[in-house]
């Protein structure tokens, strides 16, 4: 698909959606011996969200594992819509779907394993990030450069907001005047 085509199905969405392991981390899991679970979260990806959200549109997790760590990280940024514990991960997207009152064709969804292909196939605009596996990545819309954990988010959420025409408005938020 060309740069205008993908342009063109973002300025439609609404709410994006994101896979935690492989999207917002890199997809290794560190274990503690007493069974704590630990994450890494890009910083960067971080700010994409919250600029995202602050530029008017909707995002929401939904993720087949359980973290209180998952938890803590969306409450810090801001998002309100946290589906955990998710093998059926279409079922959780009709449920949010219906919540917000948005339809499928003005929903994103982000992803990198083959449990995210029911819910990719349903959006309205599917992405897979870089180091997503093969099946996943023939089947987006769009791939990222950026593999998961390392600016695969930051890019969504910018393609989002230029495709929106709100881009310019946040990044100049922060230069100097």
């Amino acid at each position: 698909m060309d740069r205008q085509a993908v342009l063109d199905k973002a300025a439609q969405i609404k709410l994006v959606i994101f896979d935690v392991d492989g999207v917002l981390t890199d997809g290794g899991l560190i274990l503690g011996e007493s069974g704590d679970e630990y994450k890494i979260f890009h910083a960067r990806d971080g700010h994409g969200l919250v600029m995202l959200r602050e530029s008017g549109c909707q995002i929401a997790v939904i993720t087949a594992r359980s973290s209180k760590i998952v938890a803590e990280r969306m409450s810090a940024l801001g998002i309100k819509y946290v589906y955990q514990g998710q093998e059926d991960k279409g079922r959780a997207l009709d449920d949010l779907l219906e919540k917000l009152d948005i339809l499928a064709t003005e929903a994103a969804y982000v992803g990198d394993d083959l449990m995210d292909l029911p819910a990719m196939a349903r959006v309205g605009f599917s992405v897979a990030v870089a180091d997503a596996h093969p099946v996943v990545i023939e089947m987006a819309d769009w791939k990222t450069n950026q593999p998961g954990g390392h600016g695969a988010v930051r890019e969504v959420c910018e393609l989002i907001m230029q495709a929106n025409g709100t881009l310019e408005d946040q990044f100049r938020r922060y230069l100097p005047s």
